[in-house]
């Protein structure tokens, strides 16, 4: 399946530690952000283009005043239309208005089951109440929650109460998501889970996924798939990293780009139909052919169903997105 995520705001309500589009109250230009027509004509080449799965996300994507119209235009299409939020206001009324334009799910950030440890990290205070509140309300709705949660040294050893804390709210799915240093997160590198303790998470997430029925999925993590048939477990996923082989990242303003936390533009939908750009960009091309990948990476024989996480490889190559993934602890 292929799948998108679409910043379509810069805005946020929050000023995150580890933000990889460096969003904030003030951050970027409403005048440059893609408009409703543009997101329109965007929506349509995607459905065009064999993809499925549209994340609206941000920035905050709840501060998009045209949000449940561009909802609506991927229901419309047969899209699948789900939000990536940190689900810190939101209205009943917006609520009922986005399910009726055929919502399909929310991913909501939440990084602690202690309130001042996610407010810290999100650099709000009052934050986490807020966000579990509207969880609550959002699955009293009726619509699938899927909670992100970001793994850092700071609270890697809260998994188990995180997983507690997300079947007790109703919620469906806990993905847990290890830093990556792109963004505002380059300020926190020394904090990424790193090498063994990297790996030992990764096990940590599978080994609690054949106790829980809840869906645990590591993220950012590719070689999870690895280690999951090392344990014989069978998922539903089909690769680790998905970056520019079933998946893309488009920014507000219109940039293509590899992933979220992978900063190489493989193009612009204001000078090129994002069909073109999916199907003839070099740097597409080329992370579609393993064999250009270096390293251990390139060697390995898993590299079709796992691939390193690029964006790690970038940040640690100094700029390689083909690099080898160097907290790879499996082969």
């Amino acid at each position: 399946m292929k799948m998108v995520s679409w910043n379509v705001t810069r805005r946020c309500n929050l000023y995150c530690d580890h933000c990889y589009r460096e969003s904030g109250p003030e951050a970027g230009d409403l005048n440059q952000e893609l408009s409703t027509a543009e997101g329109f004509r965007l929506l349509e080449d995607l459905q065009k283009t064999g993809f499925h799965l549209v994340i609206f996300s941000g920035g905050e994507p709840l501060l998009r005043p045209d949000l449940v119209e561009l909802v609506d235009r991927a229901s419309e299409l047969s899209l699948y239309p789900v939000l990536g939020t940190n689900a810190l206001e939101i209205s009943q009324e917006r609520l009922q208005n986005l399910i009726a334009a055929g919502l399909k799910g929310m991913g909501i950030s939440l990084d602690s089951v202690c309130p001042e440890v996610h407010d810290e990290f999100r650099g709000r205070e009052g934050a986490w109440q807020k966000t579990v509140a509207s969880i609550k309300k959002i699955v009293d709705a009726g619509v699938p929650v899927q909670i992100n949660t970001t793994l850092t040294e700071n609270n890697y050893a809260e998994l188990d109460d995180l997983i507690d804390f997300t079947r007790e709210l109703g919620a469906r799915a806990l993905h847990p998501f290890f830093l990556v240093p792109t963004g505002r997160a380059r300020k926190i590198e020394g904090s990424s889970l790193r090498a063994e303790k990297y790996q030992q998470m990764i096990e940590k997430v599978l080994t609690r996924q054949q106790q829980v029925e809840i869906e645990l999925k590591p993220t950012c993590a590719p070689q999870f798939l690895v280690q999951a048939e090392k344990m014989g477990m069978s998922l539903r996923f089909s690769r680790g990293c998905l970056a520019g082989v079933s998946y893309c990242c488009i920014l507000p303003e219109g940039e293509v780009h590899i992933c979220p936390y992978l900063p190489v533009e493989a193009g612009n939908i204001r000078n090129n139909r994002f069909s073109e750009i999916w199907n003839n960009s070099p740097i597409f091309q080329k992370l579609r052919d393993y064999s250009n990948y270096r390293d251990k990476c390139g060697s390995c024989p898993d590299v079709d169903i796992c691939g390193g996480c690029r964006a790690r490889a970038y940040y640690y190559s100094e700029g390689d997105y083909l690099a080898a993934d160097p907290w790879c602890q499996v082969r």
